[in-house]
């Protein structure tokens, strides 16, 4: 009895461990930070460019209202335009951040995922909260959902609106089809700023079906457009990343 008795209250003792720890479930409901919910970070005012064509890219973003930024990975496409957007909705510059990526898996098929639409979605969407959350903190970052002045929404969302006094960042847009991005193009309203990033090389899609390359090509001669192309050299992850991709 005494070993018992020592069996379960050790039981009680230890961590519940979640069977969804990337998307947050479980007794308390879901949450787009995960695992990460109850941390907070200060808000950065500004973010400094590592390098000249960081420089380049941001600078295209203050100037113009549509932007294209190609780059290998780990070149802060995506960390820069959301850091863009959230300093033109501090400071009143737009009303609301709109944030798409598409929904296609790296290689490998997840099968049917559980849960509602935003359960489904958040391991394809987790990048951008991530970022969100570096630059706003967990607390403002959910206050801003909630209230809609931020939305995080699939491709497939996307079409049929109009995109007023907005700014829009669509991510990993090397995944969309040339149709799928000339559709979200076209959803550019007035007082608004667009920012597609991706990397041509790098995309989930069948061969020949990714548009992105195609479309930079076809936009660079407009010149209310910037196209600004990256390379290993603005890489800001591990020094290995920038080596490896010189050589695979």
């Amino acid at each position: 009895m005494a070993k018992r008795a020592t069996r379960i209250a050790a039981s009680k003792s230890e961590p519940v461990v979640s069977l969804y720890p990337n998307t947050g479930r479980g007794e308390q409901g879901w949450s787009p930070l995960g695992e990460e919910e109850n941390r907070d970070q200060s808000y950065v005012r500004k973010v400094r460019p590592q390098s000249d064509n960081q420089r380049r890219l941001l600078a295209a973003i203050a100037e113009g209202n549509l932007t294209l930024a190609l780059g290998p990975a780990g070149t802060g496409k995506t960390y820069l335009a959301i850091s863009a957007a959230v300093e033109a909705f501090e400071e009143g510059r737009v009303a609301r951040i709109m944030l798409s990526r598409p929904a296609v898996e790296a290689g490998e098929s997840l099968g049917y995922l559980p849960g509602d639409l935003q359960e489904k979605l958040a391991p394809y969407l987790r990048p951008l909260y991530d970022a969100l959350s570096d630059r706003l903190g967990g607390k403002r970052l959910r206050a801003l959902l909630a209230d809609g002045s931020i939305e995080i929404a699939p491709i497939a969302y996307m079409r049929g609106r109009t995109l007023n006094n907005a700014f829009i960042v669509i991510d990993e847009a090397q995944n969309c089809t040339y149709g799928q991005i000339k559709m979200l193009l076209t959803r550019l309203g007035w007082h608004s700023t667009m920012v597609l990033t991706g990397d041509p090389d790098q995309s989930d899609l069948l061969p020949g079906m990714s548009g992105l390359a195609d479309i930079a090509d076809r936009l660079r001669v407009l010149s209310d457009v910037a196209v600004v192309d990256l390379n290993e050299k603005d890489i800001v992850r591990h020094p290995l990343v920038a080596s490896m991709l010189t050589v695979l």
